[in-house]
C-alpha cells in the first residue's frame, strides 16, 4: 500500500536505514530485528548516536615511530597517532583487561561515531598484549589489516574508527 503524501506529491518518501550492530548490514526503519543475521535493531531513541560506517585509509603507511618512542617511558602504552584531536596523548593499560570505545567509562575513551560504544579490549596475558574487537560496526585492525584477536609487539599500529594508535612496549 502506498503511502498517502507519495500519491499527492508523486514523491516517494524518503526511506531510513538503521544498521545491524552485529553485522552491519543496512535494513529498513519499520523492522525490529537484521534482515541478514536476525540481531536486535538499535531502537530510535538510540539513533543519533550509533555508529557512522568509517573506512580505514589503507595507503597510508608511517613505519617513523621513533618520535613516538620518546613520549614513552618504560612499560606498554596506546599513543594516539592520529585522530578526533588527540594526538599524542598516550594510554597505559588498566589492568588484565582495558576497555576501548565511546563509552564514557571505557578505560580508553574515544569520542568519535566512527567508534563503537564497546568496539575492542586490550588484554594482557602472560603471552603478551592482544587487542580484541568486541563485534564493532567498523572493525579493528592491526597494521592496515581487520582483526577479531590479535597478539601485539612493539610497533604495530592499531586503527579504531578514525583513530590510528601505536603500540608501543618497552
Amino acid at each position: 500500500m502506498k503511502n498517502v503524501s507519495s500519491l499527492l506529491t508523486g514523491v516517494a518518501p524518503a526511506v531510513t536505514k538503521v544498521y545491524c550492530h552485529e553485522c552491519g548490514y543496512q535494513n529498513t526503519e519499520e523492522g525490529k530485528y537484521c534482515s541478514k543475521c536476525g540481531a536486535l535493531l538499535p531502537d530510535e531513541e538510540s539513533g543519533a548516536q550509533d555508529t557512522v560506517l568509517y573506512s580505514p585509509d589503507a595507503e597510508e603507511k608511517d613505519t617513523d615511530i621513533s618520535h613516538i618512542r620518546d613520549v614513552v617511558k618504560e612499560g606498554v602504552s596506546l599513543v594516539v597517532r592520529s585522530g578526533g584531536g588527540l594526538t599524542g596523548e598516550t594510554y597505559t593499560p588498566a589492568g588484565e583487561k582495558t576497555t576501548i570505545g565511546r563509552h564514557p567509562e571505557s578505560d580508553i575513551f574515544l569520542d568519535d561515531i566512527t567508534v563503537s560504544r564497546n568496539h575492542a579490549l586490550l588484554l594482557m596475558s602472560k603471552e603478551g598484549f592482544y587487542i580484541q574487537d568486541k563485534g564493532s560496526l567498523n572493525g579493528t585492525y592491526v597494521n592496515h589489516v581487520r582483526v577479531e584477536k590479535q597478539r601485539l609487539t612493539d610497533g604495530d599500529q592499531v586503527q579504531i574508527g578514525k583513530y590510528k594508535l601505536t603500540f608501543i612496549e618497552r
